[in-house]
This record gives structure tokens, sequence and C-alpha cells, in this order.
């Protein structure tokens, strides 16, 4: 990826910033040649030299660009001649030092000015980046997740964006710049001398391949550093998540050298990265010092020649600008560095970017109906292919009904509940609402027929208020002629959730931590089943919503959950067989397969699979 690319990709939005930015960097450029300009009087004045004989030249009637600085410098000798002749030679050193002064005042406002107009472009990218990544994982499907690593998709969120703005953003400021002036620094070098200024871009190509080839290396490095950091995150979360293991098993030192193993890995890969990215200053500075003794000995061969083409005040102007050009180089160089670093990262951040989700949004989407029933029609699913999960099932839920889901642990109940709102599309079949495929309706539409309790309740390090709303848009009128606070309170009495939310410390204003952390197991169950009553969704999906809970709260969390399955159509995966007695119909299943169906007493009285799921919890 070059760096037009970069520009093209990340700039646009910010064209009037850009063009701004490159203007006062052009405007501080011509500005600091002005201030270099008041040496050549000065050391000439220092020298004596002033006294040679010159005439005033009319610039209008002269032809050519040489000739051109040629005529305005000898008018400037002789108005520094006049000068002198009039006030005396200290007066025209104080003025030239105004002047000095001035013109540095005004290159170090314009320069200001352009990094000004540069932060806008740098906060601005990062932020569309950042928002481009976190829209993309918002829309994969949940399939990408449980291939790809949590601890990766969080170090691409943070490191690899954090490094791609220390150094991609930070160069990009360099890369406006800094050509700049070396562009109108070379253009003036050649009109004071173009002999020496092509002299010097003939020794230039072996300073920039060996500054090429430290740089090549580096974006390999990067990327493995990358890679090693997101390692470092998954072996953090994983140790969060397993704590209680960990310790329980005495695993604390296993874990611990499995730890030191990795961060000593990703140091030994940032040591090499680091010490080559540091390469690039010393190196740029030697190549630089190289360059200037070179100009010296040629320009001092010039000027000593019997036919000087240049003079030393001007000779020495000539070294300043030329050393003017030094630190723009090096901070060029070490630009390209820090690009490459960046790329890596950029890479990383642009495989999720460029992941295509597997569940594709129709082109002309169906309005959403839900009047009669809901269809499974010979449906087959694999998570990987040739592993059917499910196999030929076929399953008619009418609406109102309440259908439950029971069987042994990897049957496949599920991931047959988690096809209805689309987050797997089947391998084979469809399921069909009012006999039309969902694939046909618009995701966000058929999500919202739904209401889905999972058996661990997902909340958010937010107020009990914001996490009950988190499924309708308050900016919208409540419902039944209520304020949003009635009706919050209200799903929270069906919901059995009331009178603890009412005993915390700030009652619906209370923040209920990381994942509902300052909650028991049986008060965050019933604030999500109160979020999905508010909600008012005509379809359920409840899965184990009462399996992991003791007998208190599960009494409690069931009679929520008959109030909000009331005319509703539900389908429940269940674990403990006493929730799902009253169920209309109740299938079994068995290897993805539906072996018996029919009502509590139909299948107890079968015999089979389910008497005996029955017998075991008795």
């Amino acid at each position: 990826m070059t760096f037009i690319t970069l520009i093209r990709r990340f700039v646009p939005p910010y064209k009037a910033q850009m063009a701004l930015n490159i203007l006062f960097n052009l405007l501080s450029t011509v500005l600091s040649l002005f201030s270099f300009a008041a040496i050549i009087p000065v050391l000439r004045i220092l020298f004596g030299l002033t006294e040679i004989e010159v005439e005033w030249v009319e610039v209008a009637q002269v032809q050519g660009l040489q000739e051109t600085v040629s005529a305005i410098r000898t008018d400037l000798y002789c108005l520094l001649n006049e000068q002198i002749a009039a006030h005396g030679a200290s007066y025209v050193l104080l003025m030239l030092g105004l002047f000095l002064v001035l013109m540095t005042g005004l290159k170090c406002g314009a320069a200001w000015l352009a990094n000004y107009f540069m932060v806008p472009i740098r906060t601005g990218v990062l932020r569309d980046l950042r928002q481009q990544l976190y829209d993309k994982i918002l829309s994969l499907p949940m399939g990408y997740f449980t291939e790809a690593r949590r601890g990766d998709v969080i170090s691409r969120m943070t490191n690899d964006v954090n490094e791609v703005e220390a150094s991609i953003m930070s160069a990009l400021d360099i890369l406006f710049k800094d050509p700049v002036m070396i562009l109108v620094y070379l253009v003036t070098l050649f009109v004071i001398s173009w002999q020496l200024t092509l002299f010097v871009l003939l020794l230039m190509p072996v300073s920039v391949f060996l500054i090429g080839r430290i740089g090549r290396s580096l974006k390999r490095s990067s990327k493995r550093g990358q890679e090693q950091n997101a390692e470092i995150l998954s072996a953090v979360d994983e140790t969060l998540l397993g704590l209680r293991v960990i310790k329980g098993f005495n695993a604390q030192s296993k874990l611990r050298m499995r730890f030191e193993a990795l961060i000593n890995a990703t140091r030994s890969t940032f040591n090499r990265i680091n010490r080559r990215y540091y390469l690039a200053h010393p190196l740029s500075e030697f190549l630089g010092t190289a360059l200037i003794a070179v100009i010296l000995w040629f320009g001092g061969l010039l000027i000593l020649s019997d036919h000087a083409m240049i003079d030393a005040s001007t000779f020495i102007y000539y070294l300043v600008i030329f050393y003017s050009i030094i630190n723009p180089a090096k901070d060029l160089s070490k630009a390209s560095y820090g690009i490459r670093r960046g790329l890596a990262s950029l890479e990383r951040i642009d495989a999720v970017l460029a992941t295509s989700s597997s569940i594709a949004e129709p082109a002309q989407p169906m309005p959403v109906r839900f009047e009669s029933d809901i269809t499974f029609s010979h449906l087959s699913f694999a998570y990987l292919p040739g592993r059917e999960v499910l196999s030929d099932i076929c399953l008619t839920i009418p609406k109102g009904q309440t259908v439950a889901l029971v069987g042994q642990s990897g049957s496949g109940k599920t991931t047959l509940t988690d096809l209805l709102p689309r987050f797997y599309d089947p391998s084979e079949g469809a399921v069909m609402i009012d006999e039309v495929d969902i694939r046909r309706f618009a995701t966000r539409d058929l999500r919202g027929l739904m209401g889905i309790v999972c058996q661990e309740p997902v909340l958010f390090n937010d107020t009990v208020y914001n996490n009950i709303t988190f499924g309708v848009d308050t900016s919208l009128p409540a419902p039944d002629g209520m304020t949003w606070d009635e009706a919050v309170e209200q799903a929270a009495k069906i919901a059995n959730a009331h009178e603890f939310i009412a005993a915390l410390p700030e009652g619906y204003g209370t923040v209920i931590g990381d994942r509902g952390s300052r909650l028991s197991g049986g008060q965050r169950q019933r604030l999500s089943i109160a979020r999905a009553i508010l909600k008012n969704p005509p379809i359920l999906v409840l899965d184990e919503a009462t399996s992991a809970l003791d007998s208190e709260s599960e009494r409690l969390v069931q009679e929520a959950l008959e109030h909000l399955m009331t005319d509703r159509t539900t389908l429940v995966v269940a674990h403990r067989l006493s929730t799902i007695r009253h169920a209309d119909l109740i299938c079994v299943m068995h290897e993805g397969r539906i072996v018996e169906r029919g009502t509590h007493e139909e299948l107890y009285a079968l015999g089979g699979y389910y008497t005996k799921l029955v017998d075991m919890q008795q």
C-alpha cells in the first residue's frame, strides 16, 4: 500500500483541512527561505564585501529565471550599499536582525497553522477507522466469532488501531509537510547552483537504498509482533474468565510459565523491531553529514576555480538551505519506517473489514408479518463441512403456542433456536414465517419480532434502567400512554424484579457493574426477562433460562417467564423438564434429529427418550 493509496483511502472527507495544511506548510517554507536570505548580507558586512561595484538593474526587462534571480540579488546589493553609506554598517546589521526575527515569527505562525489544520485530519481518520471496525464487528455473523479468538478481535480494536495512530497518522503530518519543504528547498538550490545540486542528487540513491532495505524488514516483524500482542490479550482474557478454576486446581504456576514464555517471545520480536526503527535517525544523520562533507569539497572547488560560479557568502547560504533539507529528510525516513510498521497493523484491521458476512441481506426485503405459524422445513445445519449438527428437522409452531425442545447436551437444541433470528443460515432447508423464507426479510425487521432470554443473561455495565430499555427506542412514545419510567417499572414488576431493584442504592439508576456482577444470578436473569417484557415481542426464544438458578430464584424466574409467555409464540430450550410440563408441544432431540414429539403426558407414556430424561431428573 503506497502513500498515495493511504491518502485516497483516509483523507477525502478532510480535503479542505488538507489543502490548508499544504498551503501553510508551503508558506512556512517560503518564509524560512527569506529568513535564511538575511544571512548573505550579514556575512558580506562582516567579511567587508559590501563595496563591490554594482549598478541597479531593471528586473522587469530581464528574461529567464537565472537572470531574474541575479538581477534581484544585484539590486539588493545596491540597496545594502546605499543603506550602509547613509546609516552605517551597525544600523544595517540591526535592521537585518529585525528582518530575521520578523520572518522567523511569520514562519513559526504559518507552521502552527499547518499543524492546526492537521489535527482534525489525524483525529478524524482514527475516529473513522475505529467506527468502521466497530460497525463491522457488529455486523459480522455469529459464526465468525466461533472461529476467531476474542482476544485477537480485541487486539485489532485496540493495539492495531493504536499502532496505526502512532505510526501512519503521525507519519501523515510529516508526509504532508516535509515533501513540500524538500521540493521548495531543492528548487532554490538549483537556482543558486544547478551544478552543485545535480552532483548532490547523484549521491542520494545510495542513502535511499540503505534506508529502504531496513524499512522492508520492519513490516514483516511488526505483523508478527501484533499477532503476539493478540495472543497476550487472549491469554489475559482466558485467565480472567477462568480465575476460579485456575485457583481451584492450583494451576497458577502452569499459567504463569505459559504467559512468561509468551511475553518473552513478544519482547524478542519488539527488540528487533525497535532496534531497526531507531537505526533510521543515526543512519540518516550519518549519510547527511557525509553529503555535507562532499558538498564542502565540491563547492570549494567551484569557489576556488578560475571562473567561480558561486561566491563564498552565497555558498554558505546554499549550505544552510541544504542542511535544512536534512531534518525533513530524516523525518521522512522515520515516517517511512513508521508507515511500514503501521501497515502491518492496518492489514490485520483490513482482514476484519474485508470479511464478508455469510448472512446476506435481501436486495428487496419483504415486509415482516406474523399471523399464522413458524415452520422449520427439512432443516439441516453444520458448523463445519461434513459434520452435521441438525439433520432434516421438520417442525411447525402455530402462533400463540409454546414449543419446548429437550434432550441431552449437544443434541442441537440451541443451534435450532439460533436459526430462527438468523444468527446462522441453514445448510439445507428453510425457516419460514407464514410460509415465507426468513431470508427474504431484512434481519433487523425479523429480529424485531423476537425477544431472547439466554441461559447466561447478557447485561451491560450501565444502569438498571438502561439495561431494561436496551431493546426499545426511548425517543418514541412509550406504550399504552405511559411514560417510559412507568413502562420500565411495570415490566420489572411482571418480571418479579421491582422489589430488589427498589432496594438498590440508586434504584433504577444503579450501575450494575461488568456483566451485572453486582447482582445475583437470579436477579440478572429477571432483569433480562424485564428487558424482553418491555420489548413486548410476538415471538419469544428462551434458551435454558432457569437451568443455572437455585430453587428460590428458579421459582421467581419461572413465574416471570409464565407472565412473559402469555399470548406469545414461544420456543423454549429446557434443561429442567418440570418447567415445560404445560407446553403445547415438547420435541425430544437426539443427535441433531427430533426423535419424539407430543405433550408431557403423551411422551411420558411412550417410555422412550423423554421418559428416561424425566426419570433421571426425578
